[in-house]
């Protein structure tokens, strides 16, 4: 249940319009709800202003679909990440309501961004580390950011990056995503005074080594106002970019 609906639940039993059993049924399933293989965080979206994001990876649709439908009946919006193709169409069958953002591999059902404001940039180092470099993104504009995207200006060719200064200067806050050796994020953080979230993808040969060799590196930085997230997690670097955009702009911190 996200706040506005527990304020206007509030509201209505100060105003007359609903009982507290009435108020108390409504409530009844925080903190959670229990559906056996999965215990579904119905109190997040008041604890921490985002309902709870579901992760794919590793459930059968059944239990997507299942998780999906329970939060729906509880009046949250739901997001789901990592969300193959296939996957996605079940969820389109169930939710026609649902929309898919493939490069991301997230569907958003019953959500609606809030108006963007501040600055968050996403950049990532190839065109291979797009699919993460979209899961921040879209992360990121979900919690209210103003997203723009800068992508394929990696280390190899240097230049790109140099040529695109003013972009990097106006943000309040930066996401990184490289894969390969993982440098990209070092640079950045050497050539800015804002925060800036790495995030190493498995993308690269064989030493690359599923993304620790870019990991490492990204850990290991010099460069100080570097933090890291773990592989491939464009979800966690979006979340925090959109939190500390949201300070910037309320001007607290």
């Amino acid at each position: 249940m996200e706040l506005a609906r527990l304020r206007e639940l509030l509201e209505k039993v100060h105003a007359g319009e609903l009982s507290v059993d009435e108020a108390i049924e409504a409530l009844r399933h925080l903190p959670y709800q229990d559906l056996g293989f999965a215990r579904i965080d119905t109190h997040r979206a008041i604890r921490r202003g985002f309902p709870e994001v579901v992760f794919c990876t590793g459930k059968t649709t059944e239990q997507v679909l299942a998780i999906s439908r329970r939060m729906r009946e509880a009046g949250q919006p739901v997001m789901l990440t990592k969300v193959s193709p296939e996957l996605a169409s079940a969820i389109e069958r169930e939710f026609p309501q649902a929309v898919y953002h493939e490069d991301a591999r997230i569907v958003v059902i019953g959500m609606e961004p809030p108006e963007p404001k501040g600055n968050v940039l996403v950049i990532s180092a190839g065109t291979s580390d797009i699919p993460v470099a979209e899961e921040a993104a879209v992360t990121a504009a979900m919690l209210g950011a103003k997203v723009r995207r800068l992508y394929d200006v990696g280390v190899a060719g240097v230049h790109r990056l140099l040529g695109s200064l003013e972009e990097l200067f106006a943000a309040n806050v930066l996401v990184v995503v490289a894969g390969m050796e993982g440098a990209l994020p070092s640079l950045v953080a050497g050539l800015v005074d804002k925060p800036v979230i790495a995030v190493p993808t498995s993308v690269g040969y064989g030493a690359n080594l599923g993304g620790f060799t870019a990991l490492f590196g990204m850990l290991t930085a010099c460069a100080p106002g570097l933090a890291v997230v773990n592989i491939d997690n464009g979800f966690g670097a979006g979340y925090i970019a959109g939190l500390i955009n949201r300070l910037a702009v309320s001007g607290h911190g």
